[in-house]
């Protein structure tokens, strides 16, 4: 029985979110918005009408989903792309994450935050969202140097954003007297692990992927990849964001007989994308949002200030032309669910902030993600107006 409604959901689900992608068209809203808000009306936030079993099911799709980006956002670093835009997706990327944590850290423990939580806010603040950025980008059809920095430093900073929220962790466990080598060690192995693992899997599968005529088995290796990275970082507890990104950069640039597997993930990403934007929206809890609120506040506003600034430093600094500069860290706002899965390591971590810190990452998560497409749309407009 209980299968039998997660089923129905699902394909309701899916049936509504072809409609939201016509009706985002027509009205020029990101469908990753109305996805969310879709979870928000349909889920326990208002009518509450999603089988209880079907959170469940999010512990499955939502890292294969999120995989399937990162592997397609891995494949984006072809050699070409980074002989002709590396400098640029690195100078802006790292310049973005340094500002969005010293910014973020430095206002928060200003209005009187705790030093800790405000350094584990810092942290949490430079992951952006790879699957919202992406999929505005592909509705869009954007092309050029503007749409390709934004993929190459959405691909890439997630990665200075774990080693970020690692020192972060590091640093706020020595201030609140835990183990500072344990956290060291920690964030060393979930950043080093996922490297590792990912060219584990990516070294022998860019020279076995693409051995068999087009068609079926390429789909079916590149869903095997996919899967293999997904499951493989869950059981060593190592970001599976990095690892399908190490993955498919590492199968890029030395499977040079072929592209396909990427086409092929292209072609199926999208339900399991819907899914899981609709979860999204459904995971709003109010129960600790007005004890935070003026936290979430002040957050979303340093949050959105450093993404301003740093993007434009960022650009400046890589010789961008003024214009690009100004629209970067506007396409960079959306923020990663998966500063949800930071706060939830660092509420293991330090259990006695962690209600605050998971309330402040589900709240501030939700906004940026509704507010955070229409900018990053706005800002490809404006550089590379179609």
């Amino acid at each position: 029985m209980a299968n039998s409604e997660i089923l129905i959901a699902v394909g309701i689900l899916f049936l509504a979110g072809l409609l939201l992608d016509k009706i985002g068209r027509i009205v020029h809203v990101p469908r990753v918005t109305l996805l969310i808000l879709l979870g928000a009306v349909v889920g326990p936030p208002l009518l509450d009408w999603l089988p209880h079993d079907f959170n469940k099911s999010d512990e499955f799709y939502a890292p294969t989903a999120l995989t399937m980006v990162a592997f397609l956002l891995g494949g984006s670093l072809s050699p070409e792309t980074l002989k002709s835009h590396g400098r640029e997706i690195m100078i802006i990327s790292l310049t973005l994450v340094a500002v969005s944590v010293v910014v973020v850290a430095t206002g928060l423990w200003l209005i009187g935050l705790p030093v800790g939580i405000a350094v584990l806010l810092g942290g949490m603040s430079a992951a952006t969202d790879p699957a919202a950025t992406h999929d505005v980008i592909t509705q869009a059809g954007a092309k050029g140097r503007f749409a390709t920095n934004l993929l190459g430093i959405v691909a890439i900073d997630d990665a200075w954003g774990l080693l970020a929220f690692s020192m972060a962790m590091t640093l706020a466990g020595i201030m609140v007297d835990q183990n500072a080598t344990m956290a060291l060690i920690h964030g060393a192995t979930e950043v080093g692990g996922a490297i590792a693992l990912g060219l584990a899997i990516g070294l022998p599968a860019a020279f076995l992927t693409g051995r068999i005529k087009p068609g079926e088995p390429t789909l079916i290796e590149a869903i095997g990849l996919v899967f293999l990275c997904a499951g493989l970082a869950l059981h060593f507890q190592v970001s599976f964001l990095l690892t399908g990104m190490v993955c498919g950069t590492t199968i890029v640039n030395l499977a040079r007989h072929h592209d396909r597997p990427f086409h092929e993930i292209e072609r199926i990403e999208w339900p399991f994308m819907l899914l899981f934007f609709v979860m999204a929206g459904a995971s709003l809890k109010t129960g600790n949002l007005m004890e935070v609120g003026y936290i979430c506040t002040a957050y979303f506003i340093l949050r959105a200030f450093a993404r301003l600034l740093g993007g434009w430093a960022g650009g400046r600094l890589a010789g961008l032309p003024h214009h690009e500069s100004r629209m970067t860290g506007l396409g960079l706002m959306p923020q990663a669910g998966v500063a949800i899965g930071m706060a939830l390591v660092a509420s293991e971590r330090f259990p006695e902030i962690g209600e605050q810190l998971l309330a402040v990452a589900v709240a501030s998560t939700i906004a940026f993600e509704l507010v955070g497409p229409f900018l990053t749309q706005t800002a490809i407009r404006r550089v590379s107006p179609t």
